[in-house]
């Protein structure tokens, strides 16, 4: 093959799969070709190469050239890279459209109500789960903060209070701003400094030296707990729990 297959990974961020992207490659370094000369090239099957074409013309990475016989002409990568930027755009505006009228539509009435019945028939201290992925632990506190109506007790690291900077606190802002109090307690130095200025504005924020826990109570009851050291555990496998108990939400708020 004329690309290394790292390369052809990272071309599949474009949106193209495997065999669309060697032979929009065998077409690059050809300028203009037939089918089966880039099937040739790119080792792909013959009976798979024109609906591979007929693919990337669509997707904007080829144009036809009308004749006998009929052969292909490679779009710029910097062309195709636009136009793949465009699409991705245009395809994100619709789904957002398309979530926007979800939202304000009778559906999510409907399964919000259906949600909160099941709830209901639980025991609050059955209502556990666990997260897994650092990323996803920080769409799940945002979701939280989003839904807190009360008071948010957070508890973390250093390192971890750095980190939530980004991913926390514009929706601690609005907390803030719908009442809600916030505590934040993390062992604190000269290194989180400029941090602290920023949470300080939303929220009340304590130095804690003793203890190196990550936590976060929202509500009184809403706990989440990460089992992992956040300085030796690579982020995707940081591992958190969280549950609807109000005597572990009141053991450790006491520890701070």
């Amino acid at each position: 093959m004329i690309v290394d297959k790292t390369t052809l990974t990272k071309i599949k961020d474009f949106g193209l799969n495997t065999y669309e992207s060697k032979v929009w490659v065998a077409l690059l370094s050809r300028g203009i070709s037939t089918a089966g000369e880039l099937s040739d090239i790119a080792n792909v099957p013959r009976s798979r190469s024109y609906d591979v074409l007929e693919s990337l013309e669509k997707k904007g990475f080829v144009v036809m050239k009308i004749g006998k016989p009929i052969k292909y002409i490679a779009v710029p990568p910097e062309e195709a890279i636009e136009r793949v930027k465009k699409r991705i755009k245009k395809e994100a505006e619709a789904q957002e459209n398309m979530i926007n009228e979800l939202k304000e539509s009778k559906l999510i009435d409907e399964l919000v109500s259906l949600h909160n019945k099941g709830i209901e028939t639980h025991d609050p201290s059955d209502i556990t789960g666990s997260i897994k992925g650092r990323n996803n632990i920080y769409n799940h506190l945002q979701y939280q903060i989003k839904n807190a109506k009360n008071n948010v007790v957070l508890a973390t690291t250093e390192d971890g209070l750095i980190r939530k900077s980004e991913y926390l606190l514009r929706y601690m802002k609005k907390a803030k701003e719908r009442g809600v109090e916030i505590k934040i307690a993390a062992p604190l130095t000269e290194k989180s400094k400029d941090v602290v200025k920023l949470f300080s504005q939303y929220a009340e924020v304590k130095n804690v030296d003793k203890v190196h826990s990550r936590f976060c109570i929202i509500d009184g009851h809403k706990t989440t707990v990460m089992l992992t050291d956040d300085e030796k555990v690579h982020p995707s496998y940081d591992l958190a729990v969280w549950m609807h108990t109000q005597k572990l939400a009141d053991t450790l708020q006491d520890t701070i």
